[in-house]
């Protein structure tokens, strides 16, 4: 586990931080897309979490995984981390869409196929109806995932709607982890957490507590 760091400086869009205080992450490919979510999601000043908790910094994923030069970052390093079985890919909409679909389009061609699906916040009543937007069968070996995560609230609904239609959840996957406390409340659905990127690989101490 990496040590919390001094946050990087950054006081509006363009400013890009000092990364030589920050861990080293190991691969070219992490390296860049930490930089690429510096750049251009993370953003310092006074915050308000969903928790309700005041912040000094916020994360706003989809500004990295929706832009095409950091698509294949985030792809690639999800990809790393999905198990061989798993069949499909997909969570709670909006965070987990950009993510889950990227990486299945992506992992289409580095063959790894993966089906993709979103979770509605809500049942849907026409139609054919239910939570389940997408492709996603009973049976399937399921990866649940999140752009930004800090209780993993999100993550665990979707896991609990992918289990109401048959089919099993296998691992929950963030690409950036600012809570530090998903993996406990995993365990106790027993349930694997796994994070591409934390708040500490950033420069912020966690903040789920």
């Amino acid at each position: 586990m990496t040590e919390p760091t001094e946050p990087p400086q950054r006081s509006g869009r363009g400013e890009t931080p000092a990364v030589h205080r920050l861990p080293a992450l190991g691969t070219p490919g992490l390296e860049q897309l930490r930089e690429h979510l510096l750049e251009h999601a993370v953003r310092r000043g006074n915050f308000v979490l969903k928790s309700g908790k005041p912040s000094s910094w916020f994360i706003d994923a989809k500004q990295t995984v929706c832009r095409p030069e950091a698509m294949l970052l985030v792809a690639d390093a999800v990809l790393d981390l999905v198990p061989g079985d798993a069949t499909a890919i997909g969570g709670l909409t909006m965070g987990a869409d950009p993510v889950a679909f990227v990486t299945a389009a992506v992992g289409t061609v580095r063959g790894r196929p993966l089906k993709m699906f979103s979770v509605r916040k809500e049942e849907k009543d026409h139609g054919a109806g239910g939570r389940i937007a997408g492709a996603l069968d009973a049976g399937d070996r399921v990866v649940v995932t999140e752009d930004a995560v800090t209780r993993g609230t999100s993550l665990l609904e979707a896991a609990r709607a992918v289990r109401a239609v048959g089919a099993e959840p296998v691992l929950l996957v963030a690409l950036v982890d600012r809570g530090g406390t998903v993996t406990a409340m995993a365990a106790e659905e027993g349930l694997p957490f796994r994070a591409v990127l934390t708040a500490p690989d950033l420069g912020f101490p966690f903040e789920g507590a």
